[in-house]
């Protein structure tokens, strides 16, 4: 008869039961069929097939093992042989069947040896397993592993059952499993096995660590049984895209949450999903593969939190600190640091330092004037601030107080409501940072060689995160930097202040009145971001009813130009009394100039004769002065420009013209005309189109001049002197 699988000898010979030879044949059975385990065995390969049987698919590794079967009679004759037999020993059932089985896959050296265990099988019915060495079909000598074992058939006969693979594939398999084995149990990494239903089917120790749960408890259970929150459900769904289409996702999906092994810190962890098939390709499930990648996932959060930090404090070099106008550099701090690091900012200095670089009384409250506040958002937090410009007064009790008093940052992580009660000026304030959410609060002194301007107050409300270590360190850079910036604006300041009052005090605060002239002028210093320069103007009484009308621009800035320009003023107004031509003045003064250490000046002087309506005029490098005759346009008079005072060794020339009733000579410093946006040609037009309006009062003129012509940013001071033609009546 044919078994599923195996091949059978039709003709089996009647032998006895006992062992008679051992030679080439081997001992004899009587007649008869089957014992009941081979029907068992051959019965077990038809159930695996019915419904109920563990498995209706075969197993995989049986396929890779690729077990060959082959039965023996009591004789040693091969009676049944599988087809994986013939894969293994190289012999089809046809040339086997019947052959004594030592003769067909023995050497002749190993008979002895093969009839000894066959004879120990049968007559002891104890198993034998082990690696022996076969011969197959093309002459050579393999190693095979066998597993021997006697069966009985329901006549009483017994059989010689053997199972073999190849000794190689074998030990293969099993090194293979072991390392897995090892791999799988002690590796750090969790792994898990979940069918195509998605439930677990194995989970190791790491896993069973990392989840907190036991493994048992895992079997059986599908994946969102164990991993209940809703962030695993992009994990799950990677699992279904994985079944279907095959495809591994290595790395990709990192999933932040706290797990029961430690509910008290989150973790971040690295899931690679894989799928798992037999040697056929039956989809058996998906694999996957779970790293604690929260180290990495911190480190990387640092280190762009790093790169953040650096790139916030490389932006403030360059957006604090445009100008030397403190108002400002507050207002530039409060927009660098929100919302990047905080929601509402600002920014106090103590008034005793605007006033005179002092500080305030250490036993009572710190004065504050309030520079700057900035939100990110309308919030009640910012209404609790300080408005720009305010005085405001804190208590000792008060944090901000605490901080300038200290020169010490002040951290506080989780605001209660006590901490808010010392943040805010008074109750109401702190009203207002409670209802607004505020939840934590860092000052950072403002301080700058070793003294403390003011504090930098920085909250979050709507940004959930408190502050920590290294944001209190980062405001305290901010702070540093705008501290120095803040202190070089004060300098500057208190500088200016000294030099623009030294140089009015030079100049007249009002023209005299003149015979025959109606006079106006102006004095504009530069803007607070630059310091103040040396132009000055002047009206001097001569004898005989002259005047004489004096424009100078001192190069540069600072004290030591309005020096300068206080010296060549008052020796200006000496030479003017020796009544000498202007040509002459200026070469006195070119000497004069000379021993001043070199500064470049430029001058116009000009002299008026009311008696003879003539004006007599030198320059020094100046820009022309402009003629406005009554009832014709403005004009820039053609003069000798001359050589700026201070070069020495040249001479003047002085030009004499007419003026008629009603006539204007304007004279300015080359700060009206000339900006660092447009050529000194279009200033000069502008200019004259200003002056093209004769029925305005020189007053008007002059205010109108600036308007034209000035901006809030320019660099320069203006000095700008118009002087009129009135009707002279001679006295005396």
């Amino acid at each position: 008869m044919e078994a599923e699988g195996f091949s059978e000898q039709g003709d089996r010979p009647q032998v006895s039961g006992q062992v008679t030879d051992r030679g080439v044949g081997g001992p004899t059975r009587p007649a008869g069929g089957r014992s009941a385990r081979v029907s068992e065995v051959e019965g077990g390969v038809a159930d695996a097939g019915r419904p109920g049987a563990r498995s209706s698919q075969p197993s995989g590794l049986v396929d890779l093992l690729g077990f060959a079967a082959l039965l023996l009679d009591g004789d040693g004759r091969i009676v049944l042989w599988s087809p994986q037999a013939e894969k293994v020993f190289g012999y089809t059932a046809d040339e086997v069947l019947g052959q004594y089985a030592v003769q067909v896959l023995v050497h002749e050296q190993h008979w002895e040896l093969m009839i000894k265990l066959f004879d120990h099988v049968m007559g002891t019915g104890e198993s034998w397993a082990g690696a022996f060495p076969i011969r197959h079909k093309d002459g050579s000598a393999r190693l095979v592993e066998f597993r021997n074992t006697r069966l009985l058939d329901d006549h009483g006969d017994f059989y010689a059952l053997g199972l073999a693979t190849d000794e190689s594939t074998l030990r293969e398999v099993e090194r293979d499993v072991a390392l897995s084995t090892r791999l799988i149990s002690q590796s750090p990494m969790g792994l898990a096995i979940l069918d195509t239903d998605l439930r677990y089917v194995s989970v190791n120790p790491a896993l069973e660590r990392m989840h907190g749960i036991p493994a048992d408890d895992h079997l059986g259970r599908g994946y969102r049984e164990i991993m209940t929150h809703t962030r695993f459900e992009v994990v799950e769904a990677a699992m279904q895209q994985v079944l279907e289409t095959g495809i591994p996702m290595i790395d990709q999906s990192t999933v932040v949450g706290r797990a029961p092994a430690d509910p008290e810190h989150e973790h971040a962890w690295s899931i690679s999903l894989y799928r798992l098939e037999d040697p056929q390709g039956r989809v058996l499930g998906v694999a996957e593969l779970v790293v604690d990648v929260t180290d990495r996932q911190q480190a990387a959060m640092e280190a762009a939190k790093a790169r953040w930090r650096l790139a916030l404090i490389a932006d403030s070099s360059v957006r604090i600190g445009t100008t030397l106008e403190v108002g400002k550099t507050a207002r530039e701090l409060a927009e660098v640091t929100v919302p990047e690091l905080a929601d509402v900012v600002a920014v106090d200095v103590l008034d005793s330092v605007l006033e005179d670089c002092h500080l305030a009384d250490r036993d009572g409250p710190a004065i504050f004037r309030a520079l700057a506040v900035k939100a990110a958002y309308p919030t009640e937090a910012a209404e609790a601030a300080d408005r720009p410009g305010h005085l405001a007064s804190y208590g000792i009790g008060r944090l901000a107080t605490e901080c300038v008093r200290t020169g010490r940052p002040i951290l506080i992580t989780q605001a209660d409501d006590n901490d808010l009660a010392r943040i805010a000026r008074d109750d109401h304030a702190a009203a207002l940072l409670a209802r607004a959410g505020v939840h934590s609060y860092i000052a950072v002194p403002l301080t700058a060689h070793g003294q403390t301007l003011g504090f930098l107050g920085l909250t979050r409300a709507r940004n959930p995160l408190p502050f920590d270590e290294d944001d209190l360190a980062l405001a305290g850079e901010l702070a540093s930097r705008t501290a120095m910036c803040i202190d070089n604006a004060c300098s500057h300041q208190r500088v200016r202040n000294a030099a623009e009052t030294l140089q009015r005090s030079l100049l007249p605060e009002l023209p005299p009145r003149r015979p025959g002239l109606e006079v106006a002028s102006r004095y504009r210093p530069a803007q607070a971001a630059f310091e103040v320069g040396g132009d000055w103007y002047d009206v001097l009484p001569l004898d005989g009813d002259k005047t004489a009308l004096v424009v100078g621009d001192v190069m540069g800035s600072g004290i030591g130009a309005a020096a300068t320009m206080g010296r060549l003023c008052t020796a200006t107004g000496a030479f003017a009394d020796l009544n000498l031509d202007p040509a002459e003045v200026l070469q006195h003064l070119d000497k004069i100039t000379s021993g001043l250490g070199h500064p470049i000046v430029t001058c116009v002087y000009a002299v008026y004769d009311p008696h003879r309506a003539e004006c007599h005029i030198a320059t020094a490098g100046h820009l022309p002065p402009v003629l406005v005759r009554s009832g014709r346009h403005p004009e820039l008079l053609d003069l000798p420009t001359g050589i700026p005072l201070g070069v020495g060794g040249v001479s003047f020339e002085t030009t004499t013209f007419d003026l008629g009733p009603g006539d204007q000579l304007v004279l300015y410093t080359d700060g009206l005309v000339e900006t660092r946006h447009d050529p000194i040609d279009k200033g000069l037009k502008t200019l004259l189109r200003v002056l093209d309006a004769p029925d305005r009062s020189l007053e008007e003129t002059c205010d109108r001049l600036l308007h034209e012509l000035r901006r809030p940013d320019d660099p320069d001071d203006v000095a700008l002197l118009i002087a009129r033609t009135q009707p002279f009546k001679p006295t005396g």
